[in-house]
């Protein structure tokens, strides 16, 4: 689907979709495990893939937007997560080396990145440790729409994450 229409959602991985750093008081049984009907390359040594609810594949294919990986996971998110979630294979966001002017404007290492990669076309990107900083950068610089929605760890993408961003996409689509 490049070069179509759609909105893009850059997608991280730790954070919203495999949750982390609940403590016991809020998670006194830990959390939730899956199983997939997919075979996955890497499940088995690797038991945070197991925290991914493999359901949130099915809804993210149901977005109207081109899915792409917006995670240090790179290319590991196709051999093993997209597998787990029943996704094709999905574009990837090659990270260079962070710079020291994102840290002195207090943005995100990615932002600057995803400005680029999307290149004046809509998008939506999830992630755990976007900031207000972001979207004040975000908004001064790019030239389309562009929603910036920070996931809680603890509890990862939920319901209303996916209500949200269906509801934005479709407002977004050419």
């Amino acid at each position: 689907m490049i070069g179509s229409k759609l909105p893009l959602l850059f997608l991280d991985v730790d954070g919203p979709l495999i949750p982390f750093g609940a403590t016991r008081q809020q998670l006194p049984n830990g959390y939730p495990t899956y199983r997939s009907g997919h075979h996955v390359p890497g499940a088995d040594t690797n038991p945070l893939i197991t925290r991914i609810n493999p359901a949130h594949g099915p809804r993210l294919m149901a977005l109207p937007c081109e899915l792409v990986w917006a995670t240090t996971w790179m290319s590991d998110a196709n051999d093993c997560l997209a597998p787990w979630l029943g996704l094709p294979e999905l574009p990837v966001v090659n990270w260079p080396e962070p710079s020291d002017e994102d840290e002195q404007d207090g943005l995100h290492w990615k932002t600057r990145d995803l400005f680029h990669w999307a290149a004046g076309r809509p998008f939506a990107w999830l992630d755990d440790e976007i900031t207000n900083a972001d979207q004040a950068w975000m908004d001064a610089h790019h030239p389309g729409q562009a929603l910036l929605h920070r996931v809680d760890p603890r509890r990862g993408i939920t319901d209303e994450d996916f209500i949200l961003l269906d509801h934005w996409l479709r407002q977004h689509q050419g």
